[in-house]
């Protein structure tokens, strides 16, 4: 064995190896460069609690799981594949020997569900942790378990560069090691801000900037492809001297590699990378960071089911661990494309990748698991009720499980390591075979779009280009990515390639299979715009080839706020969409007839092909959409007409003098709450609008009372009140108790000394004494003042201004009159 380079992690290797001897979980915080990921796992080969058993290290990338492999063997003296090796997607290197395995995250799962137990593995190593990968907290969750039922003996490490290290110690309750490391100091450089769109030319400025003020290789951090290479294209224009190198995932591995070595003609590098450079990859010579401030990535919306790649501002922590590759290899620099003040405001940790992302891979795993309620885990951050819910439905309608279980077809589509929607494809297309077909097209889904969006939306021409590819000599670069992967699908197929002519009707079908929410018809009048099966409305170029077809399957869509945008898609013959339409009766109210519509309606997810009027529709259904509908709308189809109002400030007047235990609470959002109670048996005949109107809403709320209640009701707050003239009056009541008033010319009153009461005498009126011509004269709760005090004022200009009126000095003894009583 070779010996060791001295790196900062070898100070702490003795205080971890104690601590995994005595505890099972250990978490190790150490800063970028400290030689975690390389140096650390070969020291602990020779452990005895590791009985000859393997190290499992998951990286969250297929770059760093390779490079770090190759660098481990080079520490070792060896080739890959012998003591240690990797496992990524679609390729392996790995020997008989081989101790250490560097893997992918997603790769752990896989491994567990062949072998529950994990048998021959004493050690596995979460690397790089705080990126918060979907992967990595779910192979956290299954291996805790493991541990804990299965595995006792079962080692976990996790490693972290910039999380909030005691915060997970305590979740994960275990010991914490801290590496200082030895990073040599980095200057911070803020430089005014910008947006994406120019965001390419100032990266370049200060590059520009950063080169001539400083040695060595630079680094500089670009949200996405897109970016990088209108980046480097200025960056060629202006320094036609510098070596630029590209970093991102769609890359092959051996331009990724070039990227990472010094330039083999020894010219300054420039390094254009995405946050692929983020990780445990050392880039040799790099002094030099310059951040341009985003980053990338991917949130789910569970309404409509689709993922959105969006860009935001980064986080503290990212942006700490961007300035860190700076100070490697010495004192160095990082310029940043935002002001100090904005830093500040910056969140501190990146969200984890469980809260915004489709959860259907992991749901399909944990069913596969035997698990189907995602809280029977122990998770670092469990995740979203919502997401997980529509994860579940997606996996039902794929047929994938059913009561809470993996069905056949889910283990089928489980055996294929890819998103659940393409494993179904791919089974599907057997049943029809266009397994040549399925592969081509699982790829192009998969990896980044070949050709330029100036070529139409139109898949198959990807398809036909991904063919001529094949056929070709002369091979096209951005094609060779997708065959490797369509390569690896028919080897899991077990078939051989096919370059014949793409029937773009079979490839609407595969597309409808894998995302039947997707399937989208053109709506009538709105040129290349398109109803989707989910509800939402997308649409592409009018100049599209795809524009005028009636009906599409849509592969890739930006969902967007209104009108989302198609970026690829297939025609789509109606006639092969017969076996998904749905015909279900349905029986709801229409606001626009104003009606209770009895249909059958022919569909396919939201798109209403035709409806069919049910004859004996049925009557208790009808009502209960009328109810329905009434809970939301009642107030517009009710006539709370002032009889009614009356009625129920009555009882609430009740509520408020008398308690609320005997009286109900009748206010207008509680007698909507609670329609299907009072009012459902009044409407069994009852369709439209008007019908509704026309109901006697005061008799049926009467009715609604028991007959103690009416009778108390009449009782305690009677609605009209005997006046001494012989006359009736109404009393006007309120809802908050309010005192009620009783409005009442004052000649109908005379002989009247008392203010009247109601509520058992507990509560008096409030009098509006009216003049003759029905005008406010004076408003009291005592009568008796009233008469002893003001009726002599007020009568001498009532004596004026109604004449033929009798206006007797006495008002105690005089005869009340409801009409004009003439004076002798």
């Amino acid at each position: 064995m070779k010996e060791f380079p001295n790196l900062p992690i070898l100070e702490v290797i003795p205080e971890l190896k104690k601590l995994l001897r005595q505890h099972p979980t250990l978490l190790l915080h150490a800063p970028p460069g400290a030689g975690k990921s390389t140096l650390l796992p070969l020291t602990l080969l020779e452990e005895d609690w590791l009985g000859g058993n393997k190290i499992l290290m998951l990286e969250p990338r297929k770059l760093a799981a390779k490079s770090i492999a190759q660098r481990m063997a080079q520490l070792l003296g060896e080739s890959v594949g012998q003591r240690t090796g990797y496992r990524v997607r679609f390729d392996s290197c790995v020997g008989e020997n081989t101790q250490i395995e560097v893997i992918t995250e997603g790769i752990l799962t896989r491994m567990m569900q062949q072998d529950n137990a994990l048998e021959g593995v004493g050690l596995v190593i979460f690397d790089e942790f705080h990126e918060r990968s979907i992967h990595a907290d779910l192979g956290l969750a299954l291996t805790r378990e493991v541990q804990q039922f299965l595995r006792p003996d079962l080692k976990l490490l996790v490693m972290s560069a910039t999380l909030d290290s005691r915060v997970l110690a305590e979740q994960l309750n275990c010991p914490l090691v801290a590496s200082t490391g030895k990073a040599f100091p980095v200057s911070i450089h803020y430089r005014p801000g910008t947006d994406l769109f120019n965001l390419p030319d100032r990266m370049s400025a200060v590059i520009g900037e950063a080169q001539s003020a400083h040695q060595g290789d630079v680094l500089a951090f670009l949200p996405g492809q897109g970016e990088i290479k209108k980046t480097a294209a200025i960056l060629k224009a202006r320094f036609p001297e510098a070596a630029v190198y590209t970093l991102y995932g769609q890359m092959a591995f051996g331009r990724q590699q070039a990227a990472l070595l010094p330039d083999p003609e020894g010219r300054r590098k420039i390094v254009l990378a995405t946050a692929i450079a983020e990780t445990s990859l050392t880039i040799e010579g790099i002094h030099v960071v310059v951040d341009g401030g985003f980053m990338r990535t991917v949130t789910f919306n569970p309404n409509s089911g689709l993922n959105r790649l969006v860009t935001l501002p980064l986080t503290q922590d990212t942006a700490t661990q961007r300035a860190g590759r700076a100070g490697r290899l010495g004192p160095g620099a990082c310029y940043r494309l935002w002001s100090k003040a904005s830093q500040e405001k910056l969140l501190p940790f990146r969200q984890p990748e469980i809260m915004e992302t489709d959860l259907a891979s992991l749901a399909l795993e944990l069913h596969k698991w035997g698990i189907n309620d995602y809280r029977q885990l122990q998770w670092i951050s469990p995740p979203p009720q919502g997401h997980w819910q529509q994860a579940v439905s997606s996996l039902e309608h794929l047929g994938a499980i059913a009561e809470g279980k993996i069905t056949p077809h889910g283990l089928e589509l489980h055996a294929i390591p890819s998103h659940p929607r393409i494993a179904h494809l791919l089974v599907y297309s057997q049943e029809i075979g266009q397994q040549p077909l399925a592969t081509d097209l699982a790829a192009l889904l998969e990896e980044k779009d070949p050709l330029p969006s100036s070529q139409g939306i139109d898949i198959n021409l990807r398809i036909e280009g991904l063919r001529r590819h094949r056929r070709s000599a002369h091979k096209h670069r951005d094609f060779g990515k997708i065959e490797q992967v369509a390569k690896a699908y028919r080897k899991i197929l077990k078939m051989e390639a096919s370059n014949e002519p793409v029937d773009p009707y079979m490839t609407g079908i595969l597309l409808a299979q894998a995302f039947p929410e997707r399937i989208a018809s053109a709506r009538p009048g709105n040129q290349a715009h398109f109803h989707l099966a989910n509800g939402k409305i997308a649409a592409m170029d009018r100049k599209d080839d795809l524009a005028r077809e009636p009906w599409i399957a849509i592969a890739q869509l930006h969902e967007g706020t209104g009108v989302g945008k198609i970026f690829l898609a297939s025609v789509l013959s109606p006639q092969d969409l017969k076996p998904m339409i749905k015909i279900k009766p349905r029986i709801y109210w229409d606001e626009q007839e104003e009606m209770v519509l009895a249909v059958e309606e022919w569909k396919i997810g939201q798109i209403l092909l035709q409806k069919k009027n049910l004859k004996s529709p049925d009557k208790a259904q009808v009502t209960q959409a009328i109810l329905g509908m009434l809970k939301n709308s009642g107030e517009k189809w009710l006539n709370f007409d002032e009889q009614v109002k009356q009625w129920q400030n009555r009882i609430m007047s009740l509520r408020v003098w008398n308690g609320p235990d005997f009286w109900p609470d009748v206010s207008t959002a509680m007698l909507l709450e609670t329609v299907n109670s009072w009012l459902a048996p009044y409407l069994s005949d009852v369709k439209s609008g008007q019908e509704l109107f026309r109901l006697p809403l005061r008799e049926i709320l009467q009715n609604s009372l028991s007959y103690t209640q009416q009778q108390a009701l009449n009782e305690l707050a009677p609605e009209k009140i005997r006046l001494p003239s012989g006359s009736t009056a109404r009393i006007s009541y309120f809802s908050e108790g309010e005192p009620p008033v009783l409005a009442a010319r004052l000649q109908e009153l005379f002989g009247w000394s008392q203010t009247p009461t109601i509520n058992n005498h507990k509560t008096p009126l409030l009098v509006h004494l009216l003049s003759p011509g029905f005008k406010p004269v004076q408003v009291t709760r005592d009568l008796e003042n009233f008469w002893n005090q003001t009726y002599h004022e007020v009568k001498k200009e009532l004596k004026r201004r109604y004449p033929k009126h009798h206006w007797p000095d006495n008002p105690w003894e005089a005869q009340a009159v409801s009409g004009v009583k003439r004076r002798k």
